[in-house]
């Protein structure tokens, strides 16, 4: 068993940057955790400089897939 705590999802595939790092700030206005679903090439890098700029946490999880939090 796992203390990781639940993660809202948001699935931003088919979405070009910045609407994945655009719907990932908005869910982290009232979520602690969010994993992130983004097929743009360009996410890896908006999601990085997005966290880096608010102190989140990002753990990449596979291909298009993050885990942020606060």
């Amino acid at each position: 068993m796992t203390n990781e705590p639940a993660a809202a999802v948001v699935d931003a595939r088919g979405m070009r940057c910045p609407w994945p790092a655009l719907r990932l700030a908005r869910a982290m206005r009232s979520e602690h955790h969010v994993v992130l679903l983004a097929d743009d090439p360009q996410a890896a890098r908006e999601v990085a400089a997005l966290a880096a700029g608010h102190g989140w946490t990002v753990d990449a999880e596979g291909e298009g897939r993050w885990r942020v939090g606060r």
